[in-house]
């Protein structure tokens, strides 16, 4: 077994999947969409001896950041967010924190980051794929290296992001799934934002394929 590992926290109103990426000799780590309960995703950091060194948000939806402040209060670490998503992160009533007895959320990311760009954290390269859809900032990590895709709201097991919140575009989301993850290696592992992960081959030969 390698060094990449993920361990995989299901959080919030909405079950959505947090996902502590950490490297198994450095203990460096990487929180993918830290959904919510920072004192839960911290325990955790704690009992795995593990050190956050970023954070990667896949869009800026309330049940993928409202962990965020917390963690970073006590793992000073940057925020990466498709650059497309700033103003998403800003405004509570488009990233609907205020919903479903939640707190508004306004939230800046440190990094704004650009499809192609790669980010060296925790010793491996984790390309950033724009990915509109869902969100017209909604961007997926893919680490090649270790043929993973953290994927968002944007593919899921056997289906897709729903369209029909703020800045969501049907066609962007069909297009950035057929015409851009579906490029990737058939046996790339998907780690949606909710649900169980997948491959690429799986969702290629799936009845999704029809959209």
């Amino acid at each position: 077994m390698g060094n990449f590992r993920i361990s995989t926290f299901v959080l919030g109103a909405v079950s959505t999947n947090c996902y502590l990426v950490y490297h198994n000799e450095s203990r460096e780590a990487v929180i993918v969409d830290p959904a919510d309960n920072g004192a839960y995703v911290l325990n955790k950091c704690r009992e795995m001896d593990v050190k956050p060194v970023a954070i990667l948000l896949t869009h800026g939806h309330f049940d993928h950041i409202m962990a965020v402040k917390d963690i970073c209060r006590a793992f000073p670490c940057p925020v990466y967010a498709g650059w497309k998503e700033e103003g998403l992160l800003q405004e509570p009533s488009m990233n609907l924190s205020g919903s479903m007895g939640t707190e508004p959320v306004f939230l800046e990311a440190d990094v704004l980051v650009k499809d192609g760009q790669v980010l060296p954290l925790m010793g491996f390269d984790w390309k950033v794929l724009e990915t509109p859809g869902h969100t017209a900032g909604s961007v997926c990590y893919y680490v090649e290296a270790e043929r993973a895709v953290f994927s968002g709201d944007t593919l899921f097991a056997d289906s897709m992001g729903r369209t029909d919140l703020p800045t969501g575009d049907r066609k962007a989301i069909i297009h950035s799934i057929t015409k851009k993850l579906f490029l990737l290696p058939g046996d790339t592992r998907v780690y949606p934002g909710h649900g169980e992960s997948t491959t690429i081959a799986v969702e290629k030969d799936s009845a999704f394929r029809g959209l």
